[in-house]
């Protein structure tokens, strides 16, 4: 098996991923392609967020060769750090201060972006599910690398903010390679220049369907909708 980093596209060859005893894909082989978001599509525990993880370096066996930004299902935010340094934790790990200082701008205009402008003192334990949500998402954007992993990124919030944070994230990361696990069919068709669907045990992973025009795409075009009603009776099927 060989993982191959180039441009930035990600190309995985003949790969055996596992979660702890689970073996969720054997000699799987899958293109991502660079500059393009490929949104991934699957029953409940058929292991997208496994695949995510392996693609990370997160699991046992495996490393991560490219800088990245990964965002996880749950916020993960520090409960003693306020909302600006959560969202310049990464900066501050690293230790540089001249880059944490040249973040710190774009950091407030990201908090700002998602809602949270005036919040940037609030410690976590404050803010709603949806805005720590919103707070993770700000600090995913504000890591500004090529390549980000994103695990359900617009989960707990309601529909209007989930759609204009969906509309946010399509601006602010074109032209990089984003690989997004969703459970939502007209997310995945809204955001995915190209969409995946993983089904079956060890998962095996669909052609790629590559939903027309420039995204984010309206959630309202009948051809969206239409396409979302066929990606439902797929997923159905492989139960």
């Amino acid at each position: 098996m060989t993982f191959v980093v180039a441009s930035p596209s990600l190309s995985v060859r003949g790969a055996r991923i596992a979660f702890g005893d689970r073996v969720v894909a054997t000699d799987l082989t899958l293109e991502f392609p660079g500059g393009r978001t490929t949104c991934l599509l699957g029953r409940s525990g058929v292991g997208k967020t496994s695949l995510l993880r392996w693609l990370a370096g997160l699991l046992p066996g495996t490393e991560r060769l490219q800088p990245l930004a990964y965002m996880a299902q749950r916020d993960l935010l520090l409960p003693w750090l306020s909302i600006l340094d959560n969202v310049l934790l990464g900066y501050r790990l690293r230790g540089d201060a001249t880059a944490l200082k040249a973040a710190e701008p774009r950091a407030r205009a990201l908090l700002g972006e998602v809602g949270l402008g005036d919040r940037l003192g609030d410690r976590p334990e404050a803010l709603s599910a949806g805005m720590r949500q919103r707070a993770a998402l700000a600090r995913t954007l504000c890591e500004d690398r090529s390549v980000v992993l994103m695990d359900e990124p617009f989960g707990h919030l309601d529909a209007v903010t989930r759609l204009e944070l969906q509309d946010l994230a399509a601006r602010l990361l074109a032209g990089r390679t984003v690989v997004m696990v969703t459970h939502d069919p007209l997310e995945a068709l809204r955001l995915g220049h190209q969409v995946r669907v993983l089904a079956g045990t060890p998962f095996t992973v669909g052609p790629p369907i590559d939903p027309p025009g420039p995204i984010p795409r309206d959630a309202s075009d009948p051809e969206l909708l239409a396409l979302q009603g066929r990606l439902i009776a797929q997923l159905r099927c492989t139960a």
